[in-house]
């Protein structure tokens, strides 16, 4: 598009609200001021270094990947394991399904995901000396490629109330030295935090091609030729929690994360976690909440997700995406929510639900009714061989302030691996006002030419905000590393406090 900034008014929007009850977290929704436009809500003051992770991070740190591990693999298949759960309670119990190559000892830990003065995690269990079976990878299913295990449990633990909301990873080491994880999440959905994590573990599932064996494997993207080639017409068109995932056990941008988490409770903020899988299943009030971040690639989402976004939208809470391509395809959850379907190609699913059929979001309905650019602003559209410059647009909006850049400076190497961008074919947010506050051309690896990736936010008239990053590196930004960048950690704390300051 031409215009940074933007008024769309198009569908009157909905008369939000009534379907929540008002006043279980210790504010009020004031009364309607028109047809259509609930009252801005009140929130109690942000409790930015005063709330319970503050402690926690003055705690003693431990590294959850210390050096000198050996690494694992899915052919030799050395140690590896995966959760009965991907978030759970205080007082739940998490069974952890492990293999040991010939059989034997293993020792587990699990340690909590944070700054901890740089360690970037704190040591929470161990369990020593505990014993494992080899268990062979099973076959991929006939009728939807679905690969599923079904290992006796190794170790269970109980939640104990001591533990804070987070993310969380289990290791298991063999005697050999070869260490292996599974990330889970600790929850606390009663409990109401200025902002509440979101970890997109449906995507990762997506993309988990355990075992990369030459064999067995499968993801949503592809399979193995007979010859050990993948092959996408070979690809699951379900796959299941139920397994490791690839390699080590971290899934694919599993740091984008890690990243939010060691830069967020650094900055003292107060943060609860829950899973893509939570958000599905009703756990989570946004009244609870000032602020939703979904801090990685979060790409696979079921109907009872986007519902889930949207309401937080219309009780006031601000929606944070901190990486790009979110909300493309649509998926269905099964099997007691261990299992995700999604066919992909129209006509293919055997048993779509009133939702509609596992396709992509904009295609879900006519007119592109159902895109995401409908609650984002902006959506995917391509994919980077290489790393681009982000090109700065709205320098003197406060999103940039404090970072000394201009229109058009580049801060380089930002836009990777996918990108988002305004579609002016797509239906965008109602009632709300865009600022584009990037406009970086990149050319398409899929040979579709140059593009552009936009930086999206946006604001409805109850100053309820709607970002998002448009880019991979944006999370990996905030920390130390290769792609660290003291302009982003200085713009996405502009946004951080925004979204917790006091609306007027």
């Amino acid at each position: 598009m031409d215009r940074a900034r933007f008024n769309v008014h198009r569908a009157t929007r909905r008369t939000a609200l009534g379907f929540f009850g008002v006043g279980a977290v210790g504010f009020a929704l004031a009364e309607m001021v028109g047809a259509d436009t609930p009252a801005l809500p009140t929130r109690p003051a942000a409790r930015t270094g005063n709330n319970p992770l503050v402690a926690e991070n003055r705690l003693a740190g431990a590294r959850w990947r210390p050096s000198g591990a050996k690494e694992v693999d899915d052919l030799r298949r050395q140690v590896q394991g995966y959760a009965s759960k991907t978030s759970a309670g205080h007082g739940e119990v998490v069974d952890f399904h492990v293999s040991v190559a010939d059989g034997g000892e293993f020792d587990a830990e699990i340690h909590r995901v944070g700054h901890y003065g740089g360690a970037g995690g704190r040591l929470m269990a161990r369990g020593p000396g505990l014993a494992a079976e080899e268990h062979a990878p099973p076959s991929p299913e006939p009728d939807a490629g679905r690969v599923v295990c079904a290992w006796p449990v190794s170790w269970s633990v109980t939640i104990p109330a001591a533990w804070p909301s987070g993310l969380y990873v289990a290791s298991f080491t063999d005697r050999e030295g070869h260490r292996a994880h599974t990330p889970f999440v600790v929850r606390e959905p009663s409990r109401s935090s200025d902002i509440l994590v979101i970890v997109p573990v449906t995507t990762y599932q997506a993309y988990n091609m355990w075992p990369a064996d030459e064999t067995n494997g499968r993801n949503l993207y592809k399979g193995y030729t007979p010859e050990g080639v993948t092959d996408g017409a070979l690809r699951a068109m379900e796959v299941s929690f139920d397994r490791p995932y690839t390699g080590v056990g971290l899934p694919s941008w599993f740091e984008m994360e890690t990243s939010f988490a060691s830069w967020a409770e650094e900055r003292g903020h107060d943060l609860t976690y829950a899973t893509s899988l939570d958000l599905h299943e009703g756990r989570l009030d946004p009244r609870l909440y000032t602020a939703i971040v979904f801090t990685g690639h979060d790409e696979y989402w079921s109907k009872a997700m986007r519902d889930a976004a949207e309401k937080a939208v219309e009780v006031g809470t601000h929606l944070a995406f901190l990486a790009s391509n979110n909300i493309y395809f649509h998926i269905r959850l099964e099997a007691g929510n261990r299992r995700i379907a999604c066919y992909k190609d129209p006509g293919t699913d055997p048993a779509p639900d009133a939702a509609g059929q596992t396709v992509r979001w904009r295609r879900l309905a006519k007119g592109l009714r159902k895109a995401e650019q409908r609650l984002l602003g902006v959506q995917y559209n391509g994919m980077l061989a290489a790393p681009a410059p982000m090109v700065v647009r709205e320098a003197g909006h406060w999103f940039w302030a404090g970072t000394g850049l201009r229109d058009g400076d580049e801060i380089p190497g930002l836009v990777g691996v996918e990108a988002d961008g305004v579609d002016p074919k797509s239906p965008s947010p109602k009632k709300s006002e865009q600022t584009l506050l990037s406009a970086s051309p990149y050319d398409d690896s899929l040979g579709r030419g140059v593009r552009t990736q936009n930086t999206s936010l946006c604001v409805d008239g109850r100053k309820t905000m709607v970002f998002v990053a448009g880019t991979f590196h944006w999370p990996l930004a905030l920390v130390p590393g290769e792609h660290s960048n003291e302009h982003v950690r200085v713009a996405t704390g502009n946004l951080i406090d925004r979204m917790l300051a006091p609306r007027s």
